[in-house]
Parts: C-alpha cells; structure tokens; sequence
C-alpha cells in the first residue's frame, strides 16, 4: 500500500511518499502551507497522481506527550483532508495520526550524517544565504515527513 507522510508547518508542509510495497519512505516535495484549502487540494492532487492509500500526517506532541495548540491545528487540517477527499470520491483513503516528536531534528541530523549542509546554510550571512536557507529548511521538512511516514511503515511492518 502506498501511502505519503506529512510533516505539515505554518508556512511550509513536507510531503514524503512510500514505496508501492509500503516499507520505504522518501522525501518527495514541500508544498506552501499559508493557504489551507489550496495546502489540501495539492495533497489530494499528489494522492490520485501517485496512487495512495493512506497519508500519515504527523502530530506535534509535547515532549511530555501532551498535545498542544499546534496538535490542534494539525488534527483539523487532517480531518478536514479526509473529509475533502471523501467529497472528491476519493473513498478509501485512510488518513492517520503519528506522533512526530523530535522529526525535524532527526531529520536534520539526517542531513549532516549523508553530508548534507542542514545547520550551516541555516544561519549563513553570505549573499544568497536567504535563499540557501530557505532550500535547506524546505529540504528539511521534506526529510521529517519522511521519517515520519518510516516510523510509521516500521511500527506495521510495511504495508
């Protein structure tokens, strides 16, 4: 089953995809999230181009587990997801919760680990660094859904 994860942010959301097997999670794009309804007409575009069955959105937690006013936002936006698709005929999409603690973290120190430049371009002053900035964050958010969606595709084993 494939199925994209979502790391969705106030300004930006990463989008990751599974394979069609539903075992392994890579990054596919970052959409602007400013824009509620446009933000759930390209999921749901990416859905139907990419055949998915299920979209792990991730929920910020607390890191003492408690869910705050971010977690509200994000439970919103998945229910109103679901609820446009159904309307859309999309009728078998499973949309699910997964708690993303510290994603966004790994997913930069993923980024260093495969030589990736994450911290640096974050707080570079050089010209151009406003623009190399804003790459690597989106790069980022990309990189957390998609250890969000493994987390996930790891807890069911796949599929």
């Amino acid at each position: 089953m494939r199925s994209l994860g979502l790391d969705l942010g106030e300004r930006r959301s990463g989008v990751a995809i599974s394979d069609p097997q539903g075992m392994l999670a890579t990054p596919l794009t970052v959409l602007d999230s400013e824009d509620e309804d446009a933000l759930i007409d390209a999921i749901l575009e990416l859905v139907e181009r990419h055949g998915a069955e299920r979209i792990v959105v991730g929920l910020p937690r607390r890191l003492d587990g408690e869910c705050g006013r971010q977690a509200g936002k994000v439970t919103a936006v998945a229910d109103k997801l679901l609820l446009r698709a159904k309307k859309s005929g999309i009728e078998d999409l499973e949309v699910k919760l997964w708690d993303e603690r510290l994603s966004t973290r790994e997913a930069q120190r993923l980024m260093v680990d495969t030589g990736g430049r994450g911290q640096k371009l974050r707080s570079g002053s050089k010209k151009g660094a406003r623009h190399h900035s804003f790459r690597a964050k989106a790069r980022v958010d990309a990189i957390a859904a998609a250890v969000i969606l493994q987390g996930y595709l790891d807890s069911v084993g796949g599929g």
